[in-house]
């Protein structure tokens, strides 16, 4: 992992006001077909009447929209638009956290947090780009955005799925399923 010591870190005001700038709206066609890559392969994995948590939804609860259509229920979590920590104490069939993993300030803390709240045998879905190698990360516009602190590559994403004993599923070159399994404890 590649991360952005504490020191050039923005303050909350100013990560907000970057945030405020993206356009991500259930009503955004396309922004629908971005999330689709991992939205849509979740969804068959998922049962009518599944309970999930958006952590990182953003102003806009797409990824909300986009499930209901499958019976699926969604609770959002934003620490800035949607500041309700409803999931705390609670448990759920799935997580998906989309474009939100690079922000981490503290990534150890937040997929402990993230960890937990996932049941056994519940499937946590990530969505972000990768590093792929120095050359390329020297030249990568992903990191020229100053909300992005934590650069992920296949090596942590393997590292996560060895720590939690998870089943992980690459269904695209920025998204990725994380499986617990049913005998998990934490």
């Amino acid at each position: 992992m590649v991360f952005v010591p504490a020191a050039f870190h923005l303050q909350s005001n100013d990560e907000k006001c970057e945030y405020d700038k993206h356009i991500n709206s259930p009503d955004d066609k396309d922004y629908i077909e971005f999330l689709g890559r991992l939205v849509y392969p979740l969804a068959k994995l998922l049962s009518e009447g599944a309970q999930g948590l958006d952590f990182g939804c953003g102003p806009g609860p797409a990824v909300a929209t986009m499930l209901a259509k499958f019976g699926v229920l969604v609770e959002n979590y934003d620490q800035f638009y949607t500041d309700n920590k409803c999931f705390i104490g609670k448990h759920y069939d799935f997580v998906i956290a989309t474009e939100v993993v690079e922000h981490f300030r503290d990534p150890q803390a937040e997929y402990a947090r993230i960890w937990h709240c996932l049941k056994p045998g519940g499937t946590l879905g990530l969505m972000t780009k990768l590093v792929i190698d120095c050359d390329r990360f020297a030249r990568w516009h992903y990191k020229n955005d100053p909300t992005h602190i934590s650069f992920h590559s296949m090596d942590t994403l393997n590292y996560l799925a060895a720590l939690w004993g998870a089943e992980f599923t690459v269904l695209a070159a920025d998204a990725f399923l994380f499986r617990k399994p049913l005998a998990s404890l934490g």
